[in-house]
């Protein structure tokens, strides 16, 4: 279960923000084979005073609206998977959003069933190990 949180600047309408939210989700479900149900994406936003990033970093020129995935996922994906996940992305912003792919900055954590808890304050790992349930 990815826990993905989203960054946008605050000027961002909410049906742009939307289909930001859908993109990142549709792009998780066709490159990782996440689960369609398992969609947890907290969307923020930021203004001119909250975020400091380079326009050029990289050779990559940026504009006022850049949006930051920073995703949270159990470990076991191989590179290819990362690899299509971003352009899948990317992609997806750009088709369904309007969101210019130099303006997408995706992170990726990784972790273990011991490091989460999904409700009810039960440990992950707990649940997994139930065989048969």
């Amino acid at each position: 279960m990815p826990f993905i949180r989203t960054c946008v600047h605050k000027d961002t309408p909410a049906a742009q923000r939307q289909s930001i939210v859908d993109g990142i989700h549709q792009a998780l479900v066709d490159s990782i084979g996440m689960p369609a149900d398992e969609l947890f994406n907290l969307v923020t936003d930021y203004d001119a005073q909250q975020f400091f990033y380079s326009r050029t970093f990289n050779g990559v020129a940026r504009s006022d609206a850049v949006v930051v995935i920073d995703i949270t996922l159990r470990r076991g994906r191989s590179d290819a998977m990362k690899r299509a996940l971003y352009a899948g992305i990317a992609q997806n912003l750009e088709k369904n959003a309007g969101v210019a792919p130099s303006d997408v900055f995706i992170f990726m954590h990784e972790n273990d069933y011991s490091d989460w808890s999904v409700g009810g304050g039960k440990f992950a790992m707990a649940i997994v190990q139930q065989v048969g349930i």
